[in-house]
Protein backbone atom coordinates (compact mmCIF):
# COMPACT_ATOMS: atom_id res chain seq x y z
CA UNK A 1 0.00 0.00 0.00
CA UNK A 2 3.03 2.49 1.01
CA UNK A 3 4.46 1.37 -2.78
CA UNK A 4 0.95 2.75 -4.44
CA UNK A 5 1.16 5.80 -2.68
CA UNK A 6 4.61 6.90 -3.47
CA UNK A 7 3.83 6.49 -7.24
CA UNK A 8 0.59 7.87 -6.85
CA UNK A 9 2.77 11.30 -5.54
CA UNK A 10 4.88 10.85 -8.11
CA UNK A 11 2.54 10.47 -11.08
CA UNK A 12 0.80 13.75 -9.33
CA UNK A 13 4.11 15.68 -9.15
CA UNK A 14 4.91 14.49 -12.92
CA UNK A 15 1.58 15.58 -14.24
CA UNK A 16 1.64 19.18 -12.34
CA UNK A 17 5.65 19.84 -13.93
CA UNK A 18 4.18 19.12 -17.53
CA UNK A 19 1.28 21.55 -16.49
CA UNK A 20 3.39 24.01 -15.58
CA UNK A 21 5.71 23.86 -18.64
CA UNK A 22 2.63 23.62 -21.12
CA UNK A 23 1.45 26.89 -19.14
CA UNK A 24 4.51 28.54 -19.07
CA UNK A 25 4.68 28.10 -22.97
CA UNK A 26 1.09 29.49 -23.40
CA UNK A 27 2.35 32.37 -21.44
CA UNK A 28 5.49 33.31 -23.75
CA UNK A 29 3.12 33.15 -27.23
CA UNK A 30 0.79 34.85 -26.03
CA UNK A 31 3.01 36.96 -24.83
CA UNK A 32 4.77 37.74 -28.14
CA UNK A 33 1.85 37.59 -29.99
CA UNK A 34 0.64 40.90 -28.07
CA UNK A 35 4.03 42.26 -28.48
CA UNK A 36 4.26 41.67 -31.82
CA UNK A 37 0.91 43.45 -32.31
CA UNK A 38 1.45 46.29 -30.23
CA UNK A 39 4.74 46.90 -32.49
CA UNK A 40 2.10 47.05 -35.34
CA UNK A 41 -0.15 49.26 -33.96
CA UNK A 42 2.45 51.50 -32.79
CA UNK A 43 4.54 51.75 -35.99
CA UNK A 44 1.06 52.43 -37.70
CA UNK A 45 0.08 55.16 -35.49
CA UNK A 46 3.08 56.99 -35.75
CA UNK A 47 2.90 56.99 -39.34
CA UNK A 48 -0.48 58.01 -38.99
CA UNK A 49 0.46 61.12 -37.43
CA UNK A 50 3.42 61.82 -39.30
CA UNK A 51 0.85 62.22 -42.39
CA UNK A 52 -1.52 63.97 -40.18
CA UNK A 53 1.07 66.60 -39.25
CA UNK A 54 2.47 66.53 -43.26
CA UNK A 55 -1.18 67.65 -44.25
CA UNK A 56 -1.71 70.17 -41.86
CA UNK A 57 1.76 71.37 -42.95
CA UNK A 58 0.41 71.83 -46.63
CA UNK A 59 -2.40 73.17 -45.30
CA UNK A 60 -1.47 75.91 -43.59
CA UNK A 61 1.71 77.36 -46.16
CA UNK A 62 4.72 74.58 -44.94
CA UNK A 63 3.86 75.40 -41.09
CA UNK A 64 2.98 72.65 -38.63
CA UNK A 65 0.38 72.85 -35.74
CA UNK A 66 2.15 74.58 -32.59
CA UNK A 67 0.35 71.77 -30.24
CA UNK A 68 -0.87 68.47 -30.77
CA UNK A 69 -4.55 68.71 -30.09
CA UNK A 70 -4.55 71.09 -33.28
CA UNK A 71 -4.68 67.80 -35.52
CA UNK A 72 -7.64 66.49 -33.79
CA UNK A 73 -10.08 69.86 -33.26
CA UNK A 74 -9.37 71.44 -36.61
CA UNK A 75 -12.35 71.11 -39.46
CA UNK A 76 -12.13 68.34 -40.88
CA UNK A 77 -10.13 66.91 -38.05
CA UNK A 78 -6.39 65.41 -39.47
CA UNK A 79 -6.19 63.04 -36.80
CA UNK A 80 -9.72 61.14 -35.22
CA UNK A 81 -7.83 60.52 -31.81
CA UNK A 82 -5.22 63.22 -29.47
CA UNK A 83 -2.67 60.10 -28.92
CA UNK A 84 -0.07 62.18 -27.32
CA UNK A 85 -3.57 63.01 -24.26
CA UNK A 86 -5.15 59.63 -24.18
CA UNK A 87 -1.43 57.61 -23.97
CA UNK A 88 -0.82 54.89 -22.92
CA UNK A 89 -2.29 53.20 -26.04
CA UNK A 90 -1.90 49.15 -26.71
CA UNK A 91 1.22 49.37 -24.58
CA UNK A 92 2.44 52.33 -26.44
CA UNK A 93 3.29 56.18 -24.98
CA UNK A 94 3.14 58.84 -27.45
CA UNK A 95 4.96 61.83 -27.38
CA UNK A 96 6.27 64.76 -29.58
CA UNK A 97 9.20 66.11 -27.69
CA UNK A 98 10.00 68.37 -30.81
CA UNK A 99 6.24 69.68 -32.46
CA UNK A 100 6.44 73.82 -34.01
CA UNK A 101 6.12 75.50 -36.48
CA UNK A 102 9.01 73.84 -38.33
CA UNK A 103 8.87 70.64 -37.73
CA UNK A 104 8.44 67.88 -35.80
CA UNK A 105 10.38 64.73 -33.94
CA UNK A 106 7.57 61.90 -32.30
CA UNK A 107 8.04 59.27 -30.40
CA UNK A 108 5.94 55.85 -29.31
CA UNK A 109 7.57 54.25 -26.25
CA UNK A 110 6.68 50.75 -25.22
CA UNK A 111 4.92 51.11 -21.75
CA UNK A 112 7.26 48.28 -20.41
CA UNK A 113 10.29 47.41 -22.33
CA UNK A 114 9.87 43.44 -23.73
CA UNK A 115 6.76 43.03 -22.12
CA UNK A 116 4.51 45.47 -24.14
CA UNK A 117 6.74 45.73 -26.91
CA UNK A 118 10.10 45.43 -28.02
CA UNK A 119 10.78 48.64 -30.38
CA UNK A 120 11.31 52.29 -30.00
CA UNK A 121 9.66 53.97 -32.66
CA UNK A 122 10.63 57.44 -34.18
CA UNK A 123 9.39 59.71 -36.84
CA UNK A 124 10.65 63.42 -37.76
CA UNK A 125 9.97 66.32 -40.43
CA UNK A 126 9.41 64.66 -43.75
CA UNK A 127 8.58 61.37 -42.55
CA UNK A 128 12.06 60.43 -41.56
CA UNK A 129 10.72 56.73 -39.65
CA UNK A 130 13.66 55.26 -37.08
CA UNK A 131 12.87 52.13 -35.20
CA UNK A 132 15.51 50.93 -32.42
CA UNK A 133 15.40 48.51 -29.83
CA UNK A 134 14.68 49.13 -26.17
CA UNK A 135 16.94 48.98 -23.51
CA UNK A 136 15.56 47.50 -20.81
Amino acid sequence: MQNETGRSFVGIMILIAISALTIRIAIERIIEFTTAQNESSASGTLKSISVALENFSRNNKNIYPANFALLTQSKPAYLDKNYIAISPVKGYVYNCPKLDSTGYICNAVPVNCRLTGKTNYTISTGSLFFSEECAK
